[in-house]
């Protein structure tokens, strides 16, 4: 009989202080964005969208996000991955939603498991790297 302790989920309040810290962090670097947080079965626990943000920014931090749960690794680590005689070159994209292969996408973990994901979206790739990563750091 297994004796696994169970991993607190990701709850909103984890959410809200996701999407905050990111916010804050794109704010300092004068670039706006939207966050996109999922839960570890894909369902959206926060979102914000700066209103001075382009509208596509919503959908690519959700497709970041849902990537990175989805691959259960960071999107920046996957861009090579993607490209032909890559690894993940034929993935298939048939899925809920098409993956997208841009940096801003982590998955959330806690004890070890992935518990969700962050995207964020509307800065230049590695910002928006740079703002999750702030964002799951203050998580810890």
């Amino acid at each position: 009989m297994s004796t696994t302790s169970a991993v607190t989920p990701l709850t909103t309040q984890d959410a809200d202080l996701l999407v905050a810290t990111a916010h804050r962090a794109a704010e300092a670097a004068g670039v706006t964005v939207s966050v996109t947080v999922l839960d570890a079965g894909g369902h959206l626990l926060g979102f914000r969208r700066d209103d001075r943000a382009v509208l596509i920014s919503g959908e690519t931090s959700t497709r970041k996000a849902y990537t990175a749960l989805q691959l259960n690794a960071p999107t920046a680590d996957l861009v090579e991955a993607v490209q032909p005689g890559g690894p993940f070159h034929t993935l298939p994209t048939a899925l809920d939603r098409p993956l997208l292969f841009i940096a801003g996408g982590v998955p959330v973990h806690r004890d070890g498991r992935l518990i969700g994901a962050i995207g964020v979206g509307g800065g230049a790739p590695e910002q928006d790297h740079q703002f999750a990563t702030a964002a799951i750091e203050a998580l810890a």
